[in-house]
């Protein structure tokens, strides 16, 4: 079989999603910030060769690119694309993904945050797994949400405000009509008063 990759565009000017007709991951998402965190995936390594790459983010069958801003598009995005097709052939979409240690996944067995979570993969989820990004809980304390941005989403200007307050509705209107949602960076919507 022949692969193949489509460029689509992210809502992150920063951002390009990379579609393959093949899997990049196949159980969960992984998002590498350099170079040194890709040793179990060369693919990854590779494009972080790339000058002004600043994210590479694994998905089904997508990897989302983030740039520092400081390239044109369409100076990297055919050199990204031939990276990608050299090591598709030989890369495994179960590669293991080194456990970042300062920073523990939450212990999803806490219901509230499985209540939590089914309402985001109900609601938030879809819509920027297909811009190319996603959300991750890092916290709750009862009130206090805290989310992480993922891939394209991480450094997009309308996801720090124009989500962040659109899951907060979402989770005051289907959860608790208290909760305050912020992101790990503490970017906290900001409510009439």
């Amino acid at each position: 079989m022949e692969i193949k990759t489509m460029i689509q565009s992210t809502p992150n000017p920063n951002a390009l999603k990379f579609v393959l007709n093949i899997p990049v991951r196949n159980t969960g998402k992984v998002t590498y910030k350099n170079a040194a965190q890709c040793q179990h995936n060369p693919m990854a390594a590779a494009l972080f060769t790339i000058p002004n790459i600043t994210e590479v983010y694994f998905f089904d069958n997508y990897v989302t690119i983030t740039q520092d801003g400081n390239a044109d598009w369409d100076q990297i995005e055919e050199q990204i694309k031939r990276t990608i097709l050299e090591y598709a052939s030989d890369h495994n979409p179960d590669f293991i993904v080194e456990e970042d240690k300062k920073n523990p996944t939450i212990v999803s067995d806490d219901p509230e945050i499985a209540k939590i979570n089914a309402i985001l993969d109900n609601t938030i989820r879809p819509g920027l797994q297909m811009d190319g990004g996603d959300l991750h809980v890092v916290s709750f304390d009862g009130i206090n949400l805290i989310v992480s941005y993922q891939g394209a989403c991480g450094s997009c200007p309308s996801s720090t405000m124009g989500t962040l307050r659109a899951i907060e509705s979402i989770l005051r209107d289907q959860y608790n009509p208290e909760i305050v949602v912020q992101t790990e960076g503490n970017i906290q919507v900001e409510h009439e008063h």
